[in-house]
């Protein structure tokens, strides 16, 4: 399904802006480096991490001229899983990334504990997802960046 298709079920239009986009990678930046303090528990650095990758995939999706309808069910699910359409994210890293929004939605819920395993894939992911945006941005839509 294409992103066009999406406008009005879970998507609608933006016209990308430029203090947005930086706005929003600069958040991410500050997530990830608070993801990487050890004196906080696992549980917050791993929101930390996760709320980067979420600031990233809302980043490409704004940069591609959408924004997800955040008053619909699944807003963060469908910025992950469009990681394909928005930036060429490969299929597997679009998976991790949905396995990583379950893991965080059954921790807020249910309080289960974080493992550190976790968490260094959640900040591994978000570190990755940061150079992929970026990465995308200098190559097609330079004039998005500050």
């Amino acid at each position: 399904m294409s992103l066009e298709n999406l406008v009005g079920v879970s998507l609608e239009r933006v016209e990308p802006d430029v203090s947005v986009i930086s706005r929003l990678i600069a958040a991410a930046e500050r997530n990830i480096a608070d993801s990487h303090i050890l004196e906080v528990s696992s549980e917050n650095r791993f929101d930390a991490a996760y709320k980067a990758i979420m600031q990233l995939s809302n980043t490409a999706l704004q940069a591609n001229g959408f924004r997800t309808l955040t008053s619909k069910p699944g807003h963060h699910m469908t910025m992950i899983q469009v990681l394909g359409q928005t930036i060429g994210l490969d299929k597997q890293t679009v998976i991790v990334l949905d396995a990583l929004r379950k893991q965080r939605n059954v921790a807020d819920y249910s309080g289960d504990i974080i493992p550190a395993s976790a968490v260094d894939e959640c900040v591994k992911h978000a570190e990755n997802l940061l150079h992929d945006v970026t990465g995308w941005l200098k190559d097609n839509k330079p004039e998005l960046l500050k």
